[in-house]
């Protein structure tokens, strides 16, 4: 590849979405590619399908007996896949695996050395457990991505940073006791908003204590309180040396979000990428992989996710 950075898009990913009118459309993508292409970035970007995640892969974090419900209830056309915020349709095993599959042929071009650099919209699913959907999210592609990262590449020690406004639960207690995977989550503060979790003093159980970090905010938090809290995830991620980054740059943290409410702007996002870019060429080769995650103000999602990318490009 002759770019700097791989964009995974198209009709494969773009079907992820819930019907009626549901936070979590199928529109967000176009909606992005939109603004993108309008991007003086848009031609220095190479671009790349994704493809269906094999049961194996999704295997790498979520258990047999989840992975044959989701795929059940897909069949089925209807039901919830988790206590309501999660419907299942017709096709949604398909739809979810297409992310995973997305997010790790991301991984797969910059781990063999193809390009350094990668970002996928519809990605980011970060609330789902090993055994359960949660909060609009199936198979969590973040978890996939780290567990390929370790198992098939041989990475050791891989730094998860989200700036989604809903606190990453599904990464966070997924890997909870695990301490080569470093987590630095800044989010709204769990006592007003979904899922409750990510409290400060929650930093890792047994031999990880110390590799994790919350930084709850309150609401209506903005830039300014994000440049600040944003110097200690810098100082964090750095400490502990990563060999890979993952980002996951929800968009619901912007002003203006429908469900959420902090007020970070696209310049917020776009600073995110640009130092952990950095941080990546110190320590990782280079080696970044951002991932869209919320953002349900499309006209948020798409300016902060092309600033994102304009970033990594």
């Amino acid at each position: 590849m002759s770019a700097t950075a791989v964009l995974v898009c198209g009709p494969e990913i773009a079907a992820y979405g819930f019907p009626g009118g549901h936070p979590f459309g199928t529109d967000r993508h176009d909606v992005f590619i939109d603004e993108l292409e309008g991007s003086e970035c848009w031609g220095r970007l190479d671009r790349m399908s994704a493809r269906q995640a094999s049961r194996e892969e999704l295997e790498y974090f979520h258990t047999p007996r989840y992975v044959d419900r989701v795929a059940e209830l897909s069949r089925a056309g209807r039901g919830w896949l988790d206590q309501g915020d999660t419907p299942a349709f017709p096709g949604v095993f398909e739809a979810a695996s297409f992310v995973v599959g997305g997010t790790l042929n991301a991984l797969e071009a910059i781990m063999t050395g193809q390009i350094p650099r990668a970002f996928i919209p519809i990605g980011g699913l970060h609330h789902a457990a090993r055994d359960s959907a949660a909060g609009f999210c199936v198979f969590n592609d973040c978890s996939v991505a780290i567990e390929a990262a370790r198992q098939r590449y041989g990475v050791e020690r891989v730094a998860y940073v989200d700036i989604d406004a809903h606190h990453g639960d599904g990464v966070f207690y997924g890997f909870e006791d695990d301490p080569d995977v470093i987590v630095a989550d800044l989010h709204e503060d769990g006592r007003f908003l979904y899922p409750g979790t990510g409290a400060r003093d929650e930093t890792g159980r047994g031999a990880a204590v110390g590799t994790k970090l919350n930084l709850p905010m309150l609401p209506g938090s903005g830039h300014d309180h994000f440049l600040a809290a944003w110097e200690e995830i810098e100082r964090f991620v750095e400490d502990q040396r990563p060999q890979l980054i993952l980002l996951q740059c929800g968009a619901d943290s912007l002003g203006g979000d429908p469900i959420t409410h902090l007020a970070l702007t696209e310049e917020s996002h776009a600073h995110a990428a640009r130092r952990l870019r950095a941080l990546a060429d110190r320590y990782c080769d280079g080696r970044i992989l951002a991932m869209g995650g919320g953002g349900y103000n499309r006209a948020n999602l798409a300016r902060a996710w092309t600033r994102v990318v304009e970033a990594l490009a």
